[in-house]
């Protein structure tokens, strides 16, 4: 059994450690707060610039892009698919980072010539750890998720996918469903289905006066798609980024409730104790104090 000394020591140990999971809850709250009004504060020029292409189809539906499937539909590309995977830089995030690893092995089985894109220092290590080749890992911190890093990420995606290289690009990210649930996703990232602009939205005015394009629709389609796709990227990365520190914030909450009650059950065994110990003492003072009587009153003389 163990003694009140070791006891003491283990509740000033849960102690210590409940001090910083409620660190880093309070430190996730603030990042996530942030990381909020960050993504609301560029979810605009992103949403413009979808209203601008769905324009243009609706304009003419006919438009011949390479970053878009023909007008018969999807169907199966020839040539190898790139996987862009966000991943966070360090675990204690319950299973943020499992959730998303699961979901990138899952859609790169599918296919037999996948190429990974990595973001983030734990995909980083999962997959390098098990001799998955990663054919481009961007050294950027996942803790600070910039357009401007968006856009480089884009940049050397369309890239490989104008020199054919890729002839897919999806990207699996988590995204955040409501408050408090997330869920990891993969998204067809490029190229774009046609249905997806072309079905005009509710609040959408409709196109009455023809637009004229310069030099051609093509022309201008293809300049508005690179930043359609960083946008796309800098929104996946922001949200990701917004669900790991909630899944921190979640995990750093269970952390300090079972400390709550580690410490509770601890106190009580040692209370059990110290009361045992104390009740040991009283006991043998008691019955030194009986013996001690009892051979005083055997050694008076008669």
């Amino acid at each position: 059994m163990a003694t009140t000394k070791e006891i003491k020591s283990r509740i000033n140990s849960v102690k210590d450690t409940k001090k910083i999971t409620n660190a880093m809850y309070l430190i996730a709250s603030t990042k996530l707060r942030k990381a909020k009004a960050e993504l609301d504060s560029s979810r605009p020029y992103f949403n413009a610039i979808q209203a601008e292409i769905k324009r243009i189809f609706r304009t003419s539906e006919n438009v011949d892009s390479r970053y878009f499937y023909p007008a018969t539909g999807e169907h199966e590309l020839p040539g190898s698919y790139g996987y862009l995977v966000i991943t966070a830089d360090k675990g204690l995030a319950g299973a943020y980072n499992q959730n998303v690893i699961k979901e990138a092995m899952r859609l790169m089985k599918e296919h037999p010539d996948p190429k990974l894109f990595v973001v983030g220092e734990y995909g980083r290590h999962f997959f390098t750890s098990r001799n998955i080749p990663i054919e481009k890992s961007f050294l950027y911190t996942a803790q600070n998720p910039t357009i401007h890093r968006a856009r480089i990420i884009a940049e050397q995606l369309l890239d490989l996918f104008n020199r054919n290289e890729l002839s897919k690009i999806f990207i699996i990210y988590t995204d955040m469903k409501g408050a408090i649930d997330s869920q990891a996703v993969s998204t067809r990232l490029l190229p774009f289905h046609r249905a997806e602009f072309i079905v005009p939205d509710l609040n959408e005015k409709e196109v009455k006066v023809p637009f004229e394009f310069d030099p051609s629709i093509e022309v201008v389609l293809d300049n508005i798609v690179p930043s359609y796709v960083s946008g796309f990227i800098h929104s996946a990365l922001v949200d990701s980024f917004c669900c790991e520190q909630n899944s921190r914030m979640n995990a750093m909450d269970a952390a300090n409730r079972n400390a709550e009650k580690l410490l509770d059950e601890l106190k009580v065994q040692y209370n059990h104790i110290r009361q045992s110990a104390i009740t040991q003492e009283i006991t043998e003072v008691s019955s030194g104090a009986k013996a001690m009587k009892k051979k005083s009153k055997g050694g008076m003389p008669l």
